[in-house]
């Protein structure tokens, strides 16, 4: 009973302190003013930080849910976040919560089915996220209703003047951010999270 108990325990303690570790490794949330230009940063960071928490604890846990898990607790937080947003006067779309879940499934899939290889899982869990969690924030930023109306009407209060709204440029994507997102976070994804169960084997 006390080592079940410890290592469900164990488990939580892990999704607190994965979370803490994405919140921190750079844009953890889409707010409408400024989702376009930090969807690449999102994108290479909260892949990278996806596969090196998940990975380094699921090596611990040896429970293939625990990505799942761990994004399940960032999608709550970031609603919580939305709810605070709300309760102050902007509106329900002002933020828009990013997908996790879907990559965390997706990596936790790749340890079950490679039969809990730590290395399959690295590869083939890292390289699914890194492809998989851009592509899914795009579509989800693509539902927004009119986020450059939003931008100017709902600008935040503790926005720099560098990053307010200038004019719209509706159209105007010369560069795919789907495509740097996604590969970026697949090439970084990978070496990291080989790093990361290098430390957990010393």
């Amino acid at each position: 009973w006390l080592r079940r108990t410890t290592h469900y325990l164990f488990i939580v303690v892990v999704a607190v302190n994965s979370t803490l570790l994405t919140i921190n490794a750079g844009d953890y949330i889409f707010y409408t003013d400024w989702a376009w230009t930090s969807f690449v940063v999102f994108s290479i960071s909260q892949s990278t930080m996806l596969v090196v928490g998940a990975i380094y604890y699921i090596l611990f846990t040896g429970v293939p849910g625990t990505a799942t898990y761990y994004a399940t607790i960032m999608t709550i937080y970031t609603w919580v976040a939305k709810g605070a947003w709300f309760a102050l006067g902007y509106p329900y779309d002002f933020i828009v919560v990013p997908v996790w879940i879907p990559s965390a499934m997706l990596l936790d899939l790749s340890y079950w089915a490679t039969r809990r290889n730590k290395h399959a899982a690295i590869l083939i869990g890292g390289t699914l996220v890194g492809m998989s969690l851009p592509v899914f924030n795009m579509i989800n930023l693509l539902l927004v209703k009119d986020p450059l109306e939003m931008a100017f009407k709902y600008p935040r209060p503790t926005l720099p003047p560098y990053m307010t709204p200038i004019e719209p440029q509706v159209g105007k994507f010369y560069n795919s951010p789907v495509a740097l997102g996604a590969g970026a976070g697949a090439v970084l994804s990978v070496p990291i999270a080989a790093l990361g169960a290098k430390l957990n084997t010393w």
